[in-house]
């Protein structure tokens, strides 16, 4: 699989290893963190998960043009790098809960996520450039589609572990203070801070319930006001915690990235001569002004398609991972280490990284077989279907939700009847198993896309461009929220499907035109 591609592949894939784990606990614990450390509502909470989620890929677009700029490919990255564990660190410090100062400390999360996205903006496309560059030798041009397959499978084995540790960590952590795990604790504990004896009854039923079978030690809890403020407090530091691991997965990708920072190719030696001065490439020379407005315009319009993938595909860590926590069983993923319990609503964003690594290389051999025989789809073709292949995994998640209450019936049902409506947790991988499939048929193939039609001197930009129209996607995520909270849950999953499957149609409508550029 390895041996016909260029050397530097699988050093720059592991590089990114770093990024990808802290990617995944964030979109792991990020939206239940944020829940649970402030005490906000799923749509509040979405409206941070967007802004955050949008600037990892619009600040990519910057970091874009800082490399092409400077011609400082690799110190862009390294620096990338740096500023992401910065960011990680500011997080994970841990702080007491409930908050002594909303604002205060509200801002220093904020703060923290400014850094990690500006050094994601730093790293990510940069990167992808530097790996698009190792396909312009015309002895690997024809395999760029399954190097970025390659690259995209091998950061992803970070991203498989990250959930695990995540978890494994925060559980950890409140065993070692006398609790076990409950995802509904958190809600129900901000609800007695804020409302005490006014809570509603059948929620002061279901908190007094749960803290007892949550307290290992104390057995029946007598003070729930001092329950309340503990619970919150250690179940929060545990997720600080998670975000601190993260740090020791940025160090060993830049560990990686400095032992081989010499042998990877520098993309700002494209465009710069000898004597320093802008140069133009032999490929420039042969394209017109006229293809180059042609190339831009067909990037633009694939950028438009898959704005409406990333609104649908990250809600995985959004209404998803909401979903996980208030309808699926939890209590059949549930594995006692002794030291910590590897049980939650977050393991499931496991299952997509999970798919990568699995599938990556039987989708390749797919491709590899159908191109045997003159009949590979065009790359343009393949997000298509991959738009199709997505709104079929929400209407999948649709057709179990019929019989669901909606979110806000949930508050007057006891623990009881609420544990005896959730869906098995097969639903939740079922539903990342498709996605995922959508995702290999869109997310290396649309990069592998962009280093391909991209003028030679725009390769950073249009790869930033390429996580804009990310960053656009993610800008519009908290409207998952809103449906969650408002509508029926199946009605909720039948917006992401008609999107998805609208998508589809109009890149179907222009795939010959796209092909015809991307010869």
């Amino acid at each position: 699989m390895f041996s016909k591609h260029p050397k530097g592949l699988i050093a720059a894939a592991l590089a990114n290893m770093g990024e990808r784990f802290g990617f995944y606990i964030m979109m792991a614990v990020l939206t239940l963190f944020i829940s649970a450390k402030f005490g906000l509502s799923e749509t509040t909470t979405g409206y941070i998960y967007s802004v955050f989620y949008a600037s990892i890929y619009i600040l990519a677009l910057v970091g874009g043009i800082i490399a092409d700029k400077t011609k400082n490919y690799k110190g862009t990255i390294l620096l990338g790098i740096v500023l992401m564990a910065v960011g990680y660190l500011i997080i994970g410090i841990p702080t007491p809960t409930p908050v002594p100062n909303f604002w205060a400390y509200i801002t220093l999360t904020c703060l923290g996520l400014f850094v990690i996205a500006f050094g994601n903006g730093l790293f990510k496309g940069n990167l992808q450039a530097l790996v698009g560059q190792m396909y312009d030798n015309p002895k690997y041009s024809n395999l760029r589609d399954a190097g970025f397959q390659i690259f995209y499978m091998f950061i992803n084995i970070g991203g498989f572990a990250a959930p695990f540790i995540a978890v494994g960590v925060r559980n950890w952590w409140l065993k070692a203070n006398g609790f076990d795990y409950d995802a509904r604790l958190p809600e129900l504990c901000h609800g007695f801070l804020e409302k005490g004896a006014d809570m509603p009854a059948q929620a002061m039923q279901n908190l007094t319930t749960l803290a007892d079978s949550v307290s290992l030690n104390a057995g029946h809890v007598t003070d729930l006001h001092a329950f309340v403020n503990s619970y919150l407090d250690v179940f929060n530091r545990g997720f600080q915690y998670a975000f601190i691991a993260a740090i020791g997965a940025m160090l060993i990708s830049l560990i990686i990235y400095i032992v081989n920072k010499k042998g990877f190719p520098d993309p700002g030696k494209k465009a710069v001569a000898a004597d320093g001065k802008p140069s133009v490439s032999r490929e420039e020379v042969k394209m017109a002004a006229s293809e180059i407005r042609q190339r831009i315009y067909a990037l633009f319009a694939v950028f438009g398609i898959v704005i409406f993938f990333w609104f649908s595909f990250h809600q995985n860590g959004y209404s998803l991972s909401y979903f996980a926590r208030d309808y699926v069983d939890l209590s059949i993923i549930d594995i006692d280490l002794g030291f910590t319990r590897i049980k939650g609503a977050e393991i499931f964003q496991s299952v997509n990284p999970f798919f990568v690594v699995v599938l990556t290389p039987f989708v390749m051999w797919l491709f590899g077989y159908l191109k045997r025989r003159d009949k590979e789809p065009s790359t343009p073709m393949k997000i298509a279907l991959g738009m199709g292949i997505a709104s079929l995994a929400y209407i999948f998640l649709l057709l179990f939700s019929f019989a669901l209450p909606a979110k806000e019936l949930l508050g007057t049902m006891s623990i009881e009847q609420i544990d005896a409506i959730r869906v098995t947790p097969w639903v939740m991988v079922g539903l990342y198993f498709i996605l995922t499939v959508a995702e290999l048929f869109i997310s290396p193939l649309g990069i592998s896309f962009v280093s391909k039609v991209a003028p030679p001197h725009m390769q950073g930009l249009m790869q930033g461009c390429w996580l804009a129209a990310t960053a656009v996607g993610n800008s519009i995520l908290f409207i998952g929220g809103i449906l969650y909270a408002n509508v029926p849950i199946w009605a909720c999953w039948l917006v992401f499907a008609c999107a998805t499957a609208l998508s589809m149609i109009v890149m179907l409508s222009m795939v010959k035109w796209l092909e015809r550029v991307a010869r």
